[in-house]
């Protein structure tokens, strides 16, 4: 269940990484505002990245 929640977070994610930076902050002047998206947004990645696999070695036995 985890994992399924997970990665339906990150297609999600994965959707917001193209219309964020080009839609939404497409106008913006400064390149901070898609700094700081991307950052975040990597934050992210590597966090449902653990979840998602947080219990591969379980499933093993």
């Amino acid at each position: 269940m985890l994992r399924k929640l997970s990665l339906g977070l990150m297609l999600l994610l994965i959707a917001a990484c193209y219309v964020v930076p080009y839609g939404m902050l497409g106008e913006t002047a400064s390149w901070t505002g898609a700094f700081l998206f991307w950052t975040i947004a990597g934050v992210v990645v590597i966090a449902l990245n653990a979840m998602a696999t947080a219990r591969f070695g379980d499933q093993d036995q």
